[in-house]
């Protein structure tokens, strides 16, 4: 079947384009799902499944209908050039290979140049960008593009820490198994000494 764009979504870029969630697409594709894998689309267990599937997938992708940078638009300009850090921002994604869930904890820092935004929006900009089907790498990536690109700060950290469900119910079947992944933009990349306070920051040891 033909890809039909519809409402608004992402181009590669993670901008919004016209694209989003269809939930009588998605009802038709779980029944199908249902019959291939022998069970009955009409039985009491199962006869509001597709429903209720479309329905979750609309909240759990909500973050393509949202461009997360808005969020950061609404900034305060302040005289502080220290770190930032908000740690310890739970959430969940969808890893886009296996369409199964990996969750667990951000941390987000930042140098401002003069500009900073009210702390919960680092967690919003979080949030909406976990509610994409994506790989944990781009999801980290993203997040320190979008507070760059906006905030213009000196430097961006993000640090993800995640459990994939892929990797426990599936495959190697190791549950506990945590996947951390970094991105380091500005003063964070080329100094190793910001880097470090950021890091031991995030650990809890200063």
């Amino acid at each position: 079947m033909a890809f039909e764009p519809r409402a608004i979504g992402l181009d590669g870029r993670g901008a919004v384009t016209e694209r989003g969630v269809d939930r009588e697409r998605i009802q038709a594709a779980v029944r199908e799902l249902i019959l291939a894998i022998g069970e009955d689309p009409a039985r009491d267990g199962l006869r509001d499944t597709p429903r209720r599937i479309a329905d979750m997938y609309a909240e759990i992708f909500e973050g393509l209908t949202i461009d997360p940078r808005e969020y950061l638009r609404v900034g305060f300009e302040v005289p502080h050039d220290e770190m930032v850090i908000l740690r310890n921002i739970p959430f969940y994604s969808m890893c886009e290979h296996h369409f199964l869930p990996f969750h667990g904890e951000a941390h987000v820092g930042y140098v401002p140049d003069s500009r900073v935004v009210g702390i919960s929006k680092l967690a919003r900009v979080v949030e909406a960008y976990a509610r994409r089907p994506q790989i944990q790498e781009k999801l980290t990536s993203q997040i320190a593009e979008a507070i760059m690109e906006v905030l213009e700060p000196d430097g961006v950290a993000v640090v993800i820490e995640a459990e994939h469900l892929c990797m426990t119910m599936r495959g190697v079947k190791k549950p506990g198994s945590r996947m951390v992944t970094s991105a380091m933009r500005g003063q964070f990349r080329r100094s190793a000494v910001t880097r470090s306070e950021f890091l031991a920051l995030v650990r809890g040891t200063v």
